[in-house]
């Protein structure tokens, strides 16, 4: 639902015509309510929709011309499911040595791959949950860190090989998994381990690398984020705030005296940047250069004054539900090139707006795949 989708939202952000195929009855994803109501618009702009019964011998046909004609082949079933369709690399790079074929996955090949896998289960299993929550809290990141990043991987892969065929000449097959990707994630942890011989300690209660890293309240209640990562920024903050006896304090001269004197420390910061409104905060701090950060809703971004003068956020107009047709501003790839965002060539596509226009492109006639839509194989747009 969302790591393939992913894989294929870059690609096709980047430039490449993506085709997307659908069952028959529709992704489910366009349907989804609560967390999942924005996964088909976010994850399937800039994207071709055709509608396939893979089951029917016409629409496998019909999927095998549209492989025959890739660059690149990416799928996120379980494993060994094409494979009974023909659909697998194996078979596809016999008509087509210059595939790339792309695996979304829950794990690379060993003893998990057969298990079914979400974000939840490798973020549980692989550690990230644990580091998110409290003690005997386990916690699963606010997003879906495996399944995004999982298909960014899939995409990288992809144009690596890609670049690799424009010398052999040959395809080869990319896997990405959900499980790899999350134990990429907690790596630097699990190397905190190796170096320190300590445990790490789930974030809420972390060992500290830096003295003032922490959420303080304003005096007018707002929440916000202030850190001083270095000696000199500590300066400037004790010379901004006016904390003479902070900064002439031979226990807080490092940044290391300071951690090992958070205990003193953060409650006097807390004391006296409460005694300041929230404006006052960040406006000393941004002057200063000093990181900082106003604790945000994600629907607070939709407003968000940077994105919206650099870019940032795209106009696109829904393909399903109550707001078919409306438009909501959509968040584009975190990248510029030649100066340029990557932007909305093409709305979300409406369920199987081009399988006509896809078909006739691999060889169909119309009449054919009008007669294919009769006989239940393929569905075009109503």
């Amino acid at each position: 639902m969302v790591m393939g989708p992913t894989c294929g939202l870059v690609l096709a952000d980047l430039g490449a015509e993506v085709i997307k195929v659908e069952p028959v009855e529709g992704d489910r994803t366009r349907h989804l309510l609560g967390a999942g109501a924005g996964f088909f618009p976010l994850f399937n702009r800039n994207k071709k929709s055709v509608a396939l019964d893979l089951r029917h011998p016409r629409g496998l046909e019909a999927a095998l011309r549209l492989a025959g004609s890739a660059d690149v082949v990416v799928q996120n079933f379980k494993p060994g499911s094409l494979a009974k369709l023909g659909l697998d690399y194996a078979t596809l790079r016999q008509s087509n040595p210059g595939l790339v074929y792309v695996n979304h996955t829950g794990f690379l090949p060993g003893p998990y791959e057969h298990r079914s896998a979400l974000d939840e289960v490798v973020q549980m299993m692989g550690g990230l949950a644990y580091m998110t929550g409290r003690s005997g809290d386990p916690l699963r990141a606010g997003a879906s860190v495996n399944d995004i990043m999982g298909g960014m991987f899939g995409a990288i892969g992809a144009l690596a090989a890609l670049m690799q065929r424009n010398q052999t000449g040959q395809g080869q097959e990319i896997d990405s998994a959900l499980f790899e990707n999350n134990v990429f994630l907690v790596a630097q942890h699990m190397m905190q381990f190796a170096v320190t011989g300590q445990p790490a300690a789930p974030m809420p209660e972390r060992i500290h690398s830096w003295g003032v890293y922490d959420i303080f309240t304003s005096g007018d209640g707002e929440q916000v984020f202030l850190a001083a990562v270095s000696d000199p920024q500590w300066v400037r903050l004790c010379t901004v705030f006016g904390f003479d006896d902070l900064l002439h304090d031979e226990g807080l001269r490092s940044n290391n005296d300071r951690v090992r004197a958070r205990e003193r420390m953060i409650p006097q910061l807390r004391e006296r940047f409460g005694r300041l409104d929230a404006a006052t905060l960040a406006d000393r701090f941004e002057a200063e250069g000093l990181p900082f950060a106003r604790i945000e809703k994600p629907e607070d971004l939709l407003h968000d004054p940077h994105l919206l003068a650099s870019g940032g956020l795209q106009p696109m107009k829904l393909p399903d539900g109550e707001r078919a047709g409306e438009e909501a501003l959509v968040a584009l790839l975190p990248l510029r090139m030649g100066g340029e965002r990557l932007g909305v060539r093409a709305d979300a596509p409406r369920f199987a707006a081009h399988t006509m226009e896809v078909l006739q492109s691999v060889g169909y006639t119309v009449s054919e795949v009008e007669s294919m839509a009769d006989s239940g194989a393929v569905a075009t747009a109503q």
